[in-house]
């Protein structure tokens, strides 16, 4: 069995009501829903929240939420693994065993289906324990500067100041969209950023963290342009 999990708890702080405010023309959570529904990979997709009206928005596009998640897994310090742990033993303790489990994020409106399929082909072809999405740095980590307390500028690694951009290794990071894992390693809570696991790349362009009204107004600029994109390739 395959699952697809999104968590979607209710009290989103810097953008209120952020998993179902309208991305685009759809609430957030939706453009998730679609990607995974489109992907073929699941045998269900499941909303994990706190909140009846996200529950009730996710039903409308198509997951299912079988069950509300209890209060101890949905305040402010409560890790995803956690979430995810609790939805599997939800279905465990209905005589259903998950065996591949993907954690996909209610606000990644980037994620699509063949990046889904890919992340299963990832986690399956090379045996890991988790395959989830990620991008590469746009500028060399190893040239990053901090402003210091006294207003001024230092580098984190000094040493590199000058060294050629080319010759710096690539730098990635975790792309917050998708997290597929063994169901047992979700179940151990083992770690995720660690040997046991595998990259599934996405270009930088189809990557936006959104935390900040900031953050959601590039992500629609961005979004509207891939959009464009594709209906003018798709009417060629």
């Amino acid at each position: 069995m395959k699952l697809a999990i999104i968590p979607a708890r209710g009290g989103s702080k810097r953008i209120p009501r952020k998993n179902i405010k309208l991305f685009c023309g759809k609430p957030m959570i939706a453009w998730s829903i679609e990607a995974a529904r489109q992907s073929g990979c699941f045998d269900q997709i499941v909303v994990s929240t706190d909140d009846a009206e996200i529950a009730e928005v996710a039903r409308q596009h198509g997951a299912q939420v079988p069950f509300m998640r209890p209060a101890e897994l949905s305040d402010d310090h409560t890790g995803t693994t956690a979430v995810i742990a609790h939805a599997i033993d939800w279905f465990a303790a209905q005589g259903q065993t998950p065996a591949q489990v993907c954690c996909l994020y209610a606000t990644a409106p980037f994620v699509n289906a063949d990046a889904l399929r890919r992340g299963l082909a990832v986690l399956t072809e090379t045996g890991s324990d988790y395959a989830f999405s990620v991008t590469s740095y746009a500028f060399p980590i190893q040239r990053a500067i901090r402003v210091t307390p006294a207003g001024r500028v230092e580098m984190f690694n000094a040493e590199h100041f000058n060294t050629r951009s080319q010759d710096l290794e690539e730098a990635c990071h975790d792309a917050g969209q998708f997290y597929w894992g063994r169901a047992e390693a979700w179940l151990q809570g083992q770690m995720i950023f660690s040997p046991a696991a595998a990259p599934v790349m996405l270009p930088r362009h189809r990557v936006q963290d959104i935390d900040t009204p900031e953050d959601w107004t590039r992500a629609e600029w961005m979004f509207k342009a891939l959009q464009a994109q594709t209906n003018d390739a798709s009417q060629a």
